[in-house]
């Protein structure tokens, strides 16, 4: 395909993502705009604006007006903070659109071209977002409103052009790359493809695993979660808008849950501290999907650490059987070493990147710490999956001759 023609296919690509994160956010603002009897249409789109700034991962400073302050009994000097805490569900989509957009360019022959020309459509959208959107009470810094979605949108677009190029070649410098691997050892040369596919069940199945961690407490914590939604005293609209949040955030919940699981925790609020062995949380804001939260903790929680050790246990299972498949009987150390621990770190940034999107503020004080410590979630996920990838791989095999 023509170098024109795909780029011209990846700029749709880019404005359709953004078209789209900007319908759903503003779709059902302007029902609820179109029923409320006292709201002025020129705040409608500043709003939504702010809210697909956020999902873009741009923190966005609010001042609350005066009136608001008194009914709400909030201190005037609680009445600006930064609402960095994004929802990831709008991120998502995002980072997974443009990471297909880069796979299609690629396997269209012309990758750069069309990553090149995704990502200005897509800073182009966000500069106009940015100088079309001003209000009195909320405030992007305009270098961040501009550079967040663009590389949000850029760097998984790379991606995804990248594992192509690794797969079916550039004709370029990651042939180049691909070759001298393919040079080494065969022991060494297949270790690239079989550490990605490890890193690929790990990050897969500890996603899976939070999500499922989120699902029981739904089960258990549901009555709390609807308490929640009755005490705050809203009409339909106001049920639905919260609904719809809550679901933008779930990816958010999915990550806490992760790091939950592995044993580090995340925070609630400055001081507070919500691990699988303890709870010490302050005055939590009613909001109904902080009901998920467990209410205590126990030391014999602490053994559902053994999911991560289990999940790199079964990329060690897959991984030792590849590298049966490919050098037969004779499986040297070094290796296997190289491969357990190349598993263990992929995954761990892996983490540390999904608890960092995770983490922000929501409000003033204590409020503007929540979600997973980046580092302490990292290093707890890492250190499970390289003890469990490390005895399925490192272990002595059993030869058939010995039985």
């Amino acid at each position: 395909m023509h170098r024109l023609t795909v780029a011209l296919l990846a700029a749709f690509d880019a404005l359709v993502a953004a078209a789209v994160g900007l319908a759903v956010i503003g779709a059902p603002l302007a029902l609820f705009w179109a029923t409320a009897a006292d709201a002025s249409w020129a705040g409608l789109w500043p709003l939504i604006a702010k809210i697909w700034q956020l999902g873009g991962l741009v923190p966005v400073t609010l001042t609350l007006p005066e009136p608001l302050l008194t009914t709400l009994g909030v201190a005037p000097d609680a009445g600006g903070f930064i609402l960095s805490l994004a929802p990831l569900a709008l991120t998502s989509f995002v980072a997974i659109f443009a990471a297909r957009s880069g796979v299609r360019a690629m396997r269209a022959g012309a990758g750069t071209s069309g990553v090149l020309a995704g990502a200005i459509v897509y800073t182009a959208i966000a500069v106009v977002v940015q100088l079309t959107s001003a209000a009195p009470l909320a405030h992007t810094i305009t270098w961040q409103a501009i550079l967040h979605p663009a590389l949000l949108y850029t760097v998984p677009a790379i991606v995804g052009a990248l594992v192509i190029a690794w797969r079916d070649g550039d004709r370029g410098f990651v042939d180049w790359v691909h070759d001298r691997v393919d040079d080494t050892p065969v022991q060494w040369s297949e270790l690239p493809a079989l550490a990605a596919r490890g890193i690929a069940i790990t990050c897969a199945s500890l996603v899976g695993a939070g999500a499922l961690a989120v699902l029981v407490a739904v089960v258990l914590r549901g009555g709390e979660v609807i308490s929640l939604f009755q005490s705050a005293r809203v009409d339909v609209w106001g049920a639905v808008l919260i609904s719809l949040a809550a679901f933008a955030y779930l990816p958010t919940l999915i990550v806490w849950a992760l790091a939950w699981i592995s044993g580090a925790g995340i925070t609630v609020g400055v001081g507070s501290t919500l691990t699988p062995a303890a709870v010490h949380l302050g005055v939590v804001p009613a909001l109904p999907p902080l009901g998920l939260l467990p209410s205590g903790g126990a030391p014999l929680m602490l053994a559902v650490v053994i999911v991560p050790v289990a999940i790199g246990a079964l990329a060690g299972w897959v991984l030792r059987s590849g590298f049966v498949s490919v050098l037969g009987e004779d499986e040297p150390l070094l290796p296997r070493i190289a491969l357990s621990l190349s598993v263990a770190a992929g995954t761990a940034g892996f983490v540390a990147i999904l608890s960092a999107l995770a983490r922000g503020g929501i409000g003033p004080g204590r409020l503007a710490e929540l979600g997973p410590n980046p580092g302490f979630v990292a290093l707890a996920v890492g250190v499970e999956v390289l003890v469990g990838a490390a005895i399925l791989l490192l272990s002595p095999r059993r030869h058939r001759d010995e039985f």
